[in-house]
């Protein structure tokens, strides 16, 4: 049995206590994370069916774990922290919640742009963040990467979340590493001019806009259109059914990915366990649950995804080292204060 608690109202309530043993003990390790999928489950059990250690998990956000990790100090049980987007990521970093460590499996597994420099932390799981096209009202040859997007020929076209969004804070990270701020404040402004409507609601929402005919084009992450294709109620099913998917600059770098990702946590009293389970993330068993639990893609090559996954094919990746995308995060918002995109 998982020992899982939820961060939600009483979170002053559980800051008073530790929800975990303070000591380090044989068989277990304490899982600070901010990822909310029930199949997550998977990747515990399996670690703990293969080692026998136990994996406790308190749920947050990012900020209440970073907050809860610095009250608690060196008395923090926190093992491992896990989170999604490597803006997170690196501001977890710069709060001193990381440590460095070596790992020959880590290394050897994980590709290169997966791997923070100083080993602080990882990228266990893939998500592309995509274009999106009305398929009665729009022709995507005219469209092949992010740059179009700020097209005077798309004004009023465009659909994509706010400038406080984690995901569009580093895929404009992203665009200041390829095109410098100039260029990058350049491309922002047009985006914004480009609005179909002022930003608003999640990534649904936008796929959603385009389905409604709202905007022709929108910014999404690849896996709430699946969301949307495998869904229950048929209403999400048909406006899925209207959108198509593209997967942006194939010409060229290759399409932002950011990731899930998790580093060991400073002053970790189960370190090597900590260790132990994050080489396991990298495995090709926890590679395939991540694959099929949140229809991730995978960062080890070879690893069989999921079936809507494998239909679109192979493409390009941008292989940008995921840390520059949090170190370029300071810069991007203020680009974005700067354009007006709210």
């Amino acid at each position: 049995m998982i020992n899982r608690h939820r961060l939600a109202v009483p979170f002053a309530a559980v800051l008073a206590g530790s929800a975990f043993a303070t000591s380090a003990t044989a068989d277990e390790v304490n899982l600070y994370s901010a990822r909310h999928y029930d199949s997550d489950e998977r990747l515990y059990e399996a670690f703990t069916e293969q080692t026998g250690i136990k994996v406790n998990v308190l749920e947050g956000d990012s900020d209440q774990l970073i907050e809860r990790i610095q009250r608690e100090g060196v008395a923090s049980p926190a093992d491992v922290m896990m989170t999604v987007d490597a803006g997170r990521l690196w501001r977890a970093e710069q709060e001193g919640i990381f440590q460095g460590i070596e790992s020959e499996v880590l290394a050897e597994r994980l590709p290169e742009a997966m791997r923070h420099p100083e080993g602080k932390w990882f990228g266990f799981s893939q998500r592309a963040r995509a274009i999106f096209y009305n398929r009665d009202n729009f022709d995507p040859s005219e469209i092949s990467s992010y740059e179009d997007l700020a097209d005077p020929r798309f004004e009023g076209k465009v659909c994509i979340r706010s400038s406080n969004n984690i995901y569009n804070q580093s895929l404009l990270a992203s665009m200041i590493e390829h095109h410098g701020v100039e260029g990058a404040e350049e491309w922002a402004q047009g985006v914004v001019n480009n609005f179909a409507r002022q930003p608003e609601g999640g990534d649904t929402d936008q796929i959603k806009g385009v389905a409604s005919g709202e905007c022709d084009l929108a910014v999404a992450n690849h896996y709430y259109y699946v969301r949307l294709l495998d869904s229950e109620d048929p209403a999400d099913r048909e406006a899925a059914d209207k959108v198509g998917i593209l997967f942006p600059n194939q010409n060229g770098r290759g399409t932002h990915v950011n990731v899930g990702g998790a580093g060991v946590v400073e002053g970790s009293q189960n370190r090597d366990n900590a260790i132990r389970f994050l080489e396991f993330l990298a495995s090709d068993e926890a590679q395939a649950i991540f694959a099929s639990g949140n229809n991730e893609f995978p960062v080890v090559e070879g690893i069989e995804k999921a079936p809507t996954l494998e239909s679109w094919g192979d493409f390009k990746k941008d292989d940008l080292n995921i840390s520059i995308l949090g170190e370029n995060n300071p810069e991007a918002v203020r680009i974005f204060d700067r354009v007006g995109w709210r």
